[in-house]
């Protein structure tokens, strides 16, 4: 399988679990379902903008954001018993994420720049 599409694959896996775990399976019980929800999908919109310019660099940006939801799912899951199926779920998902950009980048080679002296 072509690591750039597992990649965009489980970054749409990633918008779709929250959206459906501070949404609507598992909203939070004190605060807003709605805050939830834009705080968790909201920043895994923002490589949106980086797209239209280059695949690579939005999935980079995904990549970067894909530790910080590790995270999330690592403390959720130890933390939330109700949620921890859906913490298990995305700290799988942010592994194969990271772990496919990973593995696209293995044959990348930046072009060495030219010294100005």
């Amino acid at each position: 399988m072509n690591p750039r599409l597992l990649g965009l694959t489980c970054w749409a896996a990633l918008v779709l679990l929250h959206l459906l775990w501070h949404g609507w399976l598992a909203p939070p019980l004190r605060g807003s379902p709605l805050l939830a929800v834009a705080l968790t999908v909201g920043p895994l919109l923002l490589p949106l903008l980086a797209l239209r310019r280059s695949l690579g660099r939005a999935l980079l940006w995904v990549g970067i954001l894909g530790l910080f939801y590790f995270c999330h799912g690592v403390v959720a899951a130890w933390g939330e018993p109700r949620a921890r199926g859906f913490a298990f779920a995305e700290i799988a998902l942010c592994l194969v994420l990271v772990g496919a950009l990973g593995w696209g980048a293995r044959g990348y080679k930046r072009t060495p720049r030219q010294r100005t002296e």
